[in-house]
């Protein structure tokens, strides 16, 4: 990765950014699944039920420090990697760890109105779940629409962007 990113590199596409949160999506159920294990066999965990507190705030602390090693070391998680994205601060390197979790914190605004009125609604049952986040997730998306270089709300409020990157090409003597 360069010292530093231009100020001019361009912001992904919204379709290029949202396939990296789909792809994103699956590589967190490994370390979720992971995790889950890891508390469950920890805490004696028998019944989904009992502890699903506690597991919420593990899960939620494991994801951060996922997203947060990640962004602040090399910009990247793996599926950014992946699809070309690289998140940088206001001087075009990677945000600092503090920033990172910030900007993950901040990022939980791509699901909270959508499980808040999920909560509001009584709505029950897998369907209306996924259809209500899926709404809200695509109505976070569209709001990159409003922003003059299409970043994210959350990128906006840390001071953080995305941009496409790619790593280059080591070239044989």
């Amino acid at each position: 990765m360069p010292a530093s990113v231009p100020a001019d590199a361009p912001t992904p596409a919204l379709a290029r950014r949202l396939a990296c949160f789909v792809y994103e999506g699956v590589l967190l159920f490994g370390v979720v699944m992971a995790a889950g294990l890891v508390y469950g066999i920890a805490t004696g965990q028998r019944d989904a039920r009992v502890g699903a507190t506690g597991l919420r705030v593990v899960l939620f602390l494991v994801i951060g420090a996922y997203f947060i090693y990640f962004w602040s070391k090399r910009g990247q998680t793996l599926a950014m990697r992946t699809w070309h994205i690289l998140l940088v601060d206001r001087g075009g390197r990677p945000p600092a760890p503090l920033r990172a979790a910030l900007r993950y914190l901040l990022a939980w605004l791509w699901f909270m109105p959508a499980l808040a009125l999920l909560g509001r609604s009584g709505l029950h049952g897998a369907l209306p779940a996924f259809a209500t986040l899926l709404a809200g997730v695509l109505a976070y998306a569209g709001l990159t629409l409003l922003h003059p270089d299409r970043q994210y709300l959350h990128d906006a409020l840390c001071g953080t962007r995305l941009v496409t990157w790619r790593r280059p090409v080591a070239r044989d003597p």
